[in-house]
């Protein structure tokens, strides 16, 4: 069985093997992103909201930079919400801004009630260029 192909941001290691998880996996001609959140450098939570769920897309930004990849590649999204409703406004317009047009992605919000001191999170699924 092949090894696991991992992808990783350049500055955020640490973050991860902190909490043992990669950022992205390469497989096939798929890159399965774990869940983005908004923190910052010292990787505590952004308190102001708007600029949380920015963060986080600025994050996911960066591990599909590492991978060859880009917003237009995403096919499947999810995100996680400790409170949709109130939320939704804020995170719909840091996403119009960030995924461009038509088609969109797959997208999947679900409410929750803890992310670790965060109040969203993101993570994708997002098909890898080919390189010829």
């Amino acid at each position: 069985m092949a090894k696991r192909d991992a992808v990783f941001p350049a500055g955020r290691q640490a973050l991860y093997d902190i909490n043992r998880y990669s950022a992205a996996i390469r497989s096939g001609d798929f890159l399965f992103v774990s869940g983005q959140v908004g923190s910052r450098e010292d990787g505590s939570a952004e308190p102001d909201f708007k600029q949380q769920v920015q963060l986080a897309f600025d994050n996911l930004a960066a591990v599909l930079d590492a991978a060859g990849c880009g917003f237009d590649d995403i096919v499947d999204v999810t995100t996680f919400h400790t409170d949709p409703e109130a939320q939704w406004q804020a995170i719909n317009e840091v996403r119009l801004a960030v995924v461009g047009e038509p088609p969109y992605p797959n997208w999947t919000a679900v409410g929750v009630n803890w992310l670790a001191g965060f109040d969203f999170e993101i993570k994708v699924i997002a098909r890898l260029p080919r390189s010829y």
